[in-house]
């Protein structure tokens, strides 16, 4: 970058060709901000300001930025070419690795996007069972498409987006998460006609929401009853919460899964994965195609994070961390008298201001005084170097460790009295 380009130039630059100067709109209200590098747990902008970085890149960035043996391997695989129209070796080392980590699934296909590869799931769901509709959470992302994207807001499920076709919504039944009467009920009103149920196994997207005790064990017994397929989007709870992800922390096993995010230690990449009698009709007639699907890149980045991951030290030192940082959060917040919950798992835990009261689906979400956290986010948190996403939800990497936990602290207490003046002026 020239040095003498500031960044308000360049701001200007990207809004002149780039749509609110972003590629995604989840980046839309960090449109003024422009990294230049990423090394382990930390980001510095273009301006030299450091940043201990708790967004991850909204998650995949688990082995932390530019994790020197991501880099290598896919550096070294590249060399020999990106996309071949057929197989590679890489292609199967990867898909033979995901299957001997996660102990369960029996075939998987890789894509690129969760957000493509949640279609994939329903397409075959609704291919198994000859039926037209799918059960869904309120407030859980499964994508942008117009059959999935819907606003949590009442009356739901409804469209989150000008543009998008309100009869695609149709297809799907949206209730509230951890209520198993109201799935029973959905299945009892629409006789034969649920395909499935897709499901994030912890409500990571938003407010890191835990499944209360029996309720995935309930969604399981419901859909084999039912004859229904139960998909996992294990796209932010997947290789994250650990090695075998949500299977491995609840102990129960899905019929479909979508992993993305961390599957490929930050690299882009998603994988469907599941038992052989669904995922092989795949080759008997459902259609699931992609010129980047399987790519060398996202193969081999899906390989080594599997071998990174394989002894299970990243999980174990994840949660050392993540456990003693909410911890020391906690002290912090009674030390100043501040009212803010934290929740969730060490991997992924959410801070929201609100009071202590237990949080269980998305309704209880509401009660949280969000303007007030993406304002914190947004000012004294950034003004003080620390990267946090403004819906609360904060991720841990396997880069960061204890000394990055003593420095957070320090500057999230800077940031949390700098935002007490600044609310009392």
């Amino acid at each position: 970058m020239n040095p003498t380009t500031t960044r308000s130039d360049l701001v200007s630059r990207f809004a002149a060709v780039i749509p609110g100067g972003v590629n995604s709109n989840v980046r839309l209200e960090v449109a003024d901000v422009i990294f230049a590098k990423g090394e382990g747990p930390r980001l510095w902008d273009v301006d030299g300001n450091e940043y201990l970085d708790y967004v991850l890149g909204q998650g995949p960035a688990f082995l932390g930025h530019a994790n020197p043996r991501m880099t290598s391997a896919v550096s070294a695989t590249i060399e020999q070419g990106m996309t071949y129209g057929a197989q590679s070796v890489v292609e199967l080392t990867a898909a033979e690795r995901i299957i001997q980590t996660l102990g369960w699934a029996e075939m998987v296909r890789i894509g690129m996007t969760s957000t493509e590869t949640v279609q994939a799931a329903l397409r075959v769901s609704r291919a198994a069972t000859g039926r037209p509709l799918f059960l869904r959470f309120r407030g859980q992302y499964h994508g942008w498409l117009d059959n999935v994207l819907a606003s949590p807001l009442e009356p739901w499920p409804s469209p989150a987006s000008p543009g998008q076709v309100p009869e695609a919504l149709k297809e799907s039944i949206t209730i509230e998460w951890n209520d198993l009467a109201a799935a029973q009920q959905a299945f009892d009103e629409n006789p034969d006609r649920i395909a499935a149920i897709i499901t994030e196994p912890v409500m990571l997207n938003a407010g890191s929401i835990l499944p209360e005790p029996g309720f995935l064990e309930g969604l399981r017994e419901l859909a084999t009853r039912q004859g229904a397929v139960l998909i996992f989007d294990e796209t932010i709870t997947g290789f994250r919460i650990g090695r075998r992800g949500a299977v491995g922390v609840f102990n129960v096993v899905p019929d479909l899964a979508i992993y993305g995010k961390a599957v490929a230690g930050g690299f882009p990449a998603s994988v469907l994965a599941g038992r052989s009698d669904l995922m092989s009709l795949f080759a008997n007639g459902v259609n699931h195609s992609g010129t980047f699907n399987a790519n060398v890149l996202s193969c081999a980045a899906i390989a080594e994070a599997m071998a990174i991951m394989e002894d299970g030290t990243v999980h174990d030192r994840v949660m050392k961390t993540g456990n003693e940082l909410m911890a020391g959060i906690r002290s912090l917040l009674e030390e100043l008298g501040i009212q803010m919950q934290v929740r969730g798992l060490p991997a992924a835990f959410h801070l929201s201001f609100d009071n202590n009261e237990p949080v269980r689906c998305y309704q209880d979400l509401l009660r949280a005084d969000s303007a007030r956290y993406r304002r914190f986010a947004a000012t004294s948190a950034r003004d003080a170097g620390l990267w946090l996403a403004s819906r609360g939800i904060c991720y841990v990497s396997a880069s960061h460790d204890e000394a990055t936990t003593a420095e957070t602290l320090n500057r999230l207490r800077a940031a949390l009295m700098n935002f007490q003046q600044a609310e009392s002026l």
